[in-house]
């Protein structure tokens, strides 16, 4: 009798367990339980591309990361404002950022109107750049494009290299080579991370709130 008594009340937990158990697994993911990264970039040869996929798969690989894969000329003020980080990459164009990576900036202003509320302001940036000489200007690309990302108030950070990720792609490394692609996704790991400090940290809130003065 009471063997029976035992198993019944031991079923009874068994079924209730397994059933909250499988509510926790079904229940859909809200909107601040995961981050946002934004992989915006220009490519004409495909190196800067294939860039871009490793980034993404690197900001990927933190849990609970939603990650958006675009070139610059498709990304729209929804886009652009709607994600928690955005990393930029560019060829490298006579020592700089190409063309069509400036004018996805200075669309921030004519055509997504930044200002003057800064709708970029406290999202985490990132840069990445493809060059064919060792020193043919990667560092400036990824500079200017930090530089940009400055002047909305974003918070900056590097991973992959000192400014970033960047690949040679002619000479005696032709293309991207598995370093370059890990260093990729080296950017896009820390990037993803520090987008979820912030969240965590709820940094968003006006300085003013918590004591910090302007």
């Amino acid at each position: 009798m009471h063997n029976r008594l035992f198993l019944r009340y031991l079923i009874v937990w068994v079924n209730g367990f397994v059933c909250l158990s499988l509510a926790v697994v079904v229940q859909p993911v809200q909107a601040d339980q995961q981050v946002t990264v934004l992989v915006a970039y220009h490519s004409v040869s495909g190196h800067t591309e294939k860039m871009a996929h490793a980034v993404a798969e690197g900001a990927q690989s933190v849990s609970g990361t939603r990650v958006q894969l675009e070139r610059v000329e498709k990304i729209t003020a929804n886009v652009l404002f709607a994600a928690d980080a955005l990393v930029v990459g560019s060829p490298v164009y006579w020592s700089n950022m190409a063309g069509e990576v400036k004018t996805f900036f200075d669309n921030w202003q004519f055509k997504f109107g930044v200002w003057p509320e800064f709708k970029m302001r406290n999202k985490v940036g990132a840069a990445f750049a493809t060059g064919g000489q060792v020193s043919g200007g990667k560092e400036v690309t990824m500079l200017t494009i930090l530089a940009a990302m400055l002047g909305n108030k974003m918070i900056i950070v590097s991973g992959g290299g000192v400014f970033g990720a960047s690949a040679t792609t002619e000479g005696d490394s032709p293309g991207i080579n598995e370093q370059e692609l890990a260093d990729a996704r080296a950017l896009g790991k820390r990037v993803a991370e520090v987008a979820w400090m912030m969240k965590r940290g709820n940094v968003n809130r006006d300085t003013e709130e918590i004591g910090v003065t302007k």
